[in-house]
């Protein structure tokens, strides 16, 4: 049936038809059978006429903010004599005034400072829980771990360290003697008080 159309195909244009080839190529499959050569999505791409998932995205990443260095030396104990005193000769006051600060008002000074001379009277390792305290507030406030690991620092040096973390809470705005709530009124009378600024000046 095909030679005789052919034949007379030739009989009437002196050319020979144009042939139909045995198989399309692999990218009109592709396009007929309805999955994308190049898809844009990304999800599927054809590869040896199988489709295979593309690799999965990989999602952008917020990098942690930088930490820095604290406001004052651990030696720095006597730039404010009057806690160096009392750290010296009753560290668990000290300890309660950074715990309350530091656990957000969700323990007092009183309940902290007694827990801290519970432990260093019964086993006189006290160093073990004022060092949680100070990663804690490393985190909180983004420090580098100097000048040694905080456990060691506490170990090592006990009230050197309780003065130094009393005084980056100091210059980071707290007032440690109110503690934790005192501190919040103080800041919502601040706030309270900022006075508010025309929204656009009146012209005429």
């Amino acid at each position: 049936m095909y030679s005789a159309h052919a034949s007379e195909y030739e009989k009437y244009s002196g050319t020979p038809p144009p042939t139909i080839p045995p198989s399309a190529p692999q990218e009109s499959q592709a396009i007929a059978t309805g999955v994308p050569v190049n898809s844009s999505s990304g999800e599927y791409s054809t590869y040896s006429g199988n489709t295979r998932p593309a690799p999965p995205r990989v999602p952008l990443q917020i990098l942690p903010k930088t930490r820095g260095p604290w406001s004052t030396g651990l030696c720095d104990c006597f730039s404010d004599p009057s806690n160096c005193c009392i750290t010296f000769w009753c560290p668990c006051i000290t300890f309660g005034q950074i715990a309350e600060i530091v656990d957000k008002g969700s323990s007092s000074c009183g309940t902290s400072g007694a827990l801290y001379a519970l432990i260093a009277c019964v086993t006189g390792c006290a160093c073990c829980l004022s060092c949680f305290y100070r990663t804690k507030l490393r985190q909180q406030f983004f420090l580098h771990e100097t000048p040694c690991a905080d456990c060691l620092v506490h170990c090592c040096c006990e009230p050197c360290a309780l003065c130094q973390e009393y005084r980056e809470l100091k210059n980071q705005g707290f007032e440690l003697s109110i503690g934790w709530h005192g501190n919040a009124e103080k800041h919502t009378r601040e706030t309270e008080m900022e006075p508010v600024g025309p929204v656009g000046g009146m012209s005429r």
